[in-house]
């Protein structure tokens, strides 16, 4: 027993290790971006399915409140937390518009979306993602390594090099947190310089 909880500790830091060596370079840019969509008035859009529905909420609460440092809140909205309004899309049109009506209704050109789907196959975060690129709305997917669909609709991807569910996960709110730290450094410090 041991040595399996060894082991799940030791693949999840290996994987993690692997990830930011190859995607080091687009943290920084993805970063830059949002903090310059918040500087300009534009919000961060997040959705995704279970437990990447629950990474979405985590790291929009992280902008709308504070990470690490005591600022003015970024407008980040999660949007699979309105129960009245998932369930009344589902039984009206599908569940696989949820978010596509949604980013109908809350996307504006000048946002920042984060689609996040472990496999890149879910239905209802690709058509999202359609409806955002046809609202010129910069894409960011957080998938894992067989995530294609996805990654292959996005600007920018993150794609853990894992097909391991939870391994994937566990990268994802990882990279959630050091984008938001690194955002609120990058505004924190424009703000202290004026």
């Amino acid at each position: 027993m041991k040595e399996k909880i060894l082991k799940a500790f030791e693949d999840s830091i290996s994987v993690k290790q692997q990830f930011v060596h190859e995607n080091i370079d687009s943290i920084v840019e993805v970063s830059k971006l949002i903090a310059d969509c918040f500087s300009k008035g534009g919000k961060l859009l997040l959705f995704g399915n279970g437990g990447s529905s629950s990474d979405a909420s985590h790291i929009a609460g992280e902008f709308v409140n504070r990470f690490t440092k005591d600022r003015p809140p970024f407008p980040a909205l999660a949007l699979n937390t309105d129960t009245a309004v998932l369930t009344s899309i589902s039984n009206d049109y599908d569940f696989s518009e949820i978010f596509a009506r949604q980013m109908k209704a809350f996307g504006q050109e000048g946002d920042v979306v984060i689609a996040i789907s472990t496999s890149g196959n879910s239905p209802n975060v690709l058509k999202a993602i359609e409806v955002a690129k046809k609202k010129k709305i910069k894409t960011i997917a957080f998938t894992g390594a067989k995530g294609d669909k996805l990654a292959s609709r996005a600007d920018y991807v993150f794609a853990v090099p894992s097909a391991v569910t939870p391994r994937i996960q566990e990268t994802h709110i990882t990279l959630g947190h050091v984008i938001c730290q690194t955002v609120e450094e990058i505004l924190f410090e424009s703000h202290r310089k004026k």
